[in-house]
């Protein structure tokens, strides 16, 4: 096996685990798991790579600490609350990584309190950066354990002479003395609050709580693939559960009738009609729902759906969800999954209940690291 020069955090922060390995070799391994799992259900095609496997990233997630003086930035081991310190990560966006390190110099010239773990009191907790890939667009959160930020204005001031690119900066409030990262008090202190970026030809809204696709160049790959599984020729009903801010559902709407997107995260809804309504769909209507209860009702009002989208979280769906696609009996469920081994259980529960599996193609989103998306089609038996 041919060897990449290994990434000197690789070991410590366990954020890629395939470091040190050839790019074609990844794709090998990356291919014979996704054949392992699900071969089973239909031929599984050959695994989409990434054109450029490097600083794909556009959400950087930073921490950081002082020690000795001197303020280190940098990401929790894995299953821990010890900071490595990281200068610069093979995945990450450049651009976003530079600023990281540019906050950790200023936090020490403004002699700003770093919040800690244990003691449960200081001021800045983590610093969130998203970066548009196709506007160029930046946004930067602050999140931070109180309201009352000493020398805000010259902070800015500061950070924007260092990063003119910056669009806009927010500051969330997170006083919770928990290990969630972002608490629900939000305050634009720079720019719109949000940026947005292109993806398949449409516009998207990002604020710092939502899903977004990390690696959008692929995501592009992704969701044509989607859209072209389940064929559609503007007479289609299509619902997009998971529909998050209406990625997929949005650009799947110039292809179908109507459109219906389903999402509990109410942030999330409220960007996605932005969304659409800057986007000009206006076959679309989105729900702020749970997405398995929403189909079930669907199917009591004997309503009728051709289409169902479906890209669930990691933990895959729950049998109230795949109740509820079998109960509304779409003629087509497009699934997008980031985890082949609960997504080869759900295969299982629809197959077993009327489903035949067509096309799994795997798509490389997360080079270097073990992680896998996958597009299926399902077809009604």
């Amino acid at each position: 096996m041919n060897k990449l020069p290994l990434c000197p955090y690789s070991r410590l922060c366990g954020g890629c685990n395939y470091q040190g390995i050839e790019y074609d070799e990844q794709l090998n391994k990356k291919q014979s798991y996704v054949n392992e799992l699900l071969s089973e259900f239909a031929k599984v095609n050959d695994i989409i790579p990434a054109e450029n496997p490097y600083n794909y990233r556009n959400k950087v997630h930073a921490s950081y600490r002082y020690q000795k003086g001197n303020v280190l930035a940098g990401m929790y081991q894995e299953n821990s609350h010890k900071l490595v310190a990281i200068d610069g990560c093979q995945i990450e966006n450049q651009k976003a990584r530079e600023i990281v390190q540019d906050i950790k110099t200023l936090i020490k010239s403004f002699k700003l309190t770093i919040y800690d773990e244990v003691e449960k009191r200081g001021f800045l907790r983590h610093v969130l950066v998203r970066t548009g890939h196709n506007t160029g667009q930046v946004l930067v959160t602050l999140i931070v354990g109180e309201a009352i930020f000493p020398s805000k204005n010259n902070f800015i001031k500061a950070l924007l002479k260092l990063h003119p690119e910056i669009t806009t900066i927010i500051m969330n409030i997170n006083n919770k003395k928990t290990s969630m990262i972002l608490g629900d008090r939000e305050i634009v202190i720079y720019g719109k609050g949000y940026i947005e970026d292109i993806l398949c030809g449409k516009k998207f809204r990002i604020s710092p709580k939502s899903f977004y696709q990390v690696n959008p160049v692929q995501t592009e790959i992704l969701y044509s693939k989607a859209i072209e599984y389940a064929e559609l020729t503007g007479k289609e009903r299509v619902l997009d559960a998971y529909c998050g801010i209406g990625t997929i559902g949005i650009i799947a709407s110039d292809y179908a009738k109507e459109l219906i997107g389903v999402e509990l995260n109410k942030d999330a809804i409220k960007d996605a009609i932005v969304n659409a309504k800057n986007n000009k769909a206006n076959n679309i209507k989105f729900f702020n729902d749970d997405a398995g209860q929403f189909m079930l009702n669907l199917a009591s009002n004997k309503e009728k759906i051709d289409v169902v989208l479906m890209d669930p979280p990691r933990a895959g769906s729950d049998e109230v969800f795949l109740k509820s696609v079998v109960s509304l009996a779409p003629k087509k469920v497009v699934y997008i999954s980031c985890n082949p081994e609960t997504l080869a259980r759900d295969l299982k529960y629809l197959t077993n209940n009327g489903y035949n599996t067509k096309i799994i193609q795997p798509v490389d989103m997360f080079p270097f690291t073990e992680h896998i998306e996958n597009c299926v089609l399902l077809s009604k038996n």
